[in-house]
């Protein structure tokens, strides 16, 4: 059984094999030692916080397997981004060019430098390691987060976000980037990557050109790729996009990837989940439905992925005890749960 848990600092030496492992593009994870314990930290800090509304928390949190007791992932929230440090997109728009007298009409996209979404939260830091890659490891390690987001609204905003990674190439060297290191920053992808990663946005602001940049005049590389994502980021883009998250124009200042969005209500399965009183048995068995589960704790979180039996006249869930013991729940406590699929 895999479990989910709040990252603790005796995982550092997993995470940053993971950020190893995840490579350029992954900017949640820059393979620095300092930055990595930082993130720890932080995250170990917000956990402990008492809450009354989002601010700048970071919640991290790890797949672990129950027998090996390896780390095989990692998931991660930020409450509310932009608040202590610029956060920058891309909107992605038209404008009209027009002459009545000429009889000539022309719409041209261009692409804004903006901070829209600032103070929205935001889900990141998604790598399952390519061990754990089979079954619904990696449906669990990313929808747990709209029940842990459901269960403590208060904690976050009610708009949230994903940036999809976009298209670059084994080298790490992307279309989009190449244009505007061409024109603007003499600084490679990987570069520019690895200073955001670490909190060196200052480049950003000093050196990204300050006017709309017109698509037309960029690169017939660069144009292609403007809203793709990176093949390895499809599976992840569809998953979220079946939960009710789409694309409003937004994308990546770097690689040109999709940021995707959605109100936490209309999210599918935080919409779905249902909470309920427990009661733990030994009889479930393999052929009962499958659900994701959560406590309801912050501090001493835990989600899985298990069988559950609902008594709708009771309002009453009964699981396994292995599972039980994975959540750090019995009898009578509460847990959250929503289904693993859903019907089209």
């Amino acid at each position: 059984m895999k479990i989910i848990r709040p990252i603790q600092r005796d995982d550092y030496s997993s995470l940053h094999e993971i950020a190893q492992e995840s490579g350029v593009g992954f900017t949640s994870l820059p393979v620095n030692e300092v930055l990595l314990k930082s993130k720890i930290d932080k995250s170990v800090r917000s956990f402990t916080k008492d809450v009354d509304k989002p601010t700048d928390e970071s919640y991290l949190f790890v797949m672990q397997d129950q027998e090996t007791l390896e780390v095989v992932g990692t998931s991660g929230i930020a409450s509310g981004v932009g608040l202590d440090d610029a956060f920058y997109h891309y909107h992605l728009s038209k404008v009209v060019h027009a002459s009545r007298e000429l009889n000539i009409y022309n719409t041209v996209d261009i692409l804004t430098l903006c901070n829209d979404y600032t103070g929205v939260s935001e889900i990141c830091t998604l790598f399952l390691r390519q061990n754990a890659r089979q079954g619904l490891n990696g449906r669990l390690l990313s929808k747990f987060r709209f029940l842990f987001m459901m269960e403590h609204r208060k904690r976050f905003a009610e708009t949230i976000i994903a940036e999809m990674r976009g298209i670059n190439n084994e080298n790490g060297q992307s279309p989009f980037w190449q244009w505007l290191e061409e024109h603007f920053f003499s600084m490679d992808f990987p570069t520019a990557d690895y200073l955001t990663g670490i909190g060196q946005k200052q480049f950003i602001a000093e050196l990204m050109p300050k006017y709309p940049i017109y698509v037309s005049l960029l690169s017939k590389q660069a144009q292609a790729v403007i809203g793709q994502v990176h093949e390895k980021t499809k599976p992840a883009l569809q998953l979220l996009e079946q939960e009710g998250f789409s694309c409003r124009g937004y994308v990546d200042i770097f690689d040109a990837g999709p940021t995707v969005e959605a109100n936490l209500k209309h999210i599918r399965s935080a919409q779905a989940s249902r909470k309920m009183q427990i009661k733990v048995t030994n009889e479930i068995t393999d052929s009962q439905q499958d659900f994701f589960v959560i406590n309801t704790k912050v501090q001493d979180f835990r989600g899985v992925c298990t069988a559950l039996v609902i008594d709708v006249e009771t309002e009453h869930a009964t699981i396994g005890q292995q599972a039980a013991d994975a959540l750090g729940v019995s009898d009578g406590d509460d847990i959250r749960f929503a289904p693993t699929h859903f019907r089209t």
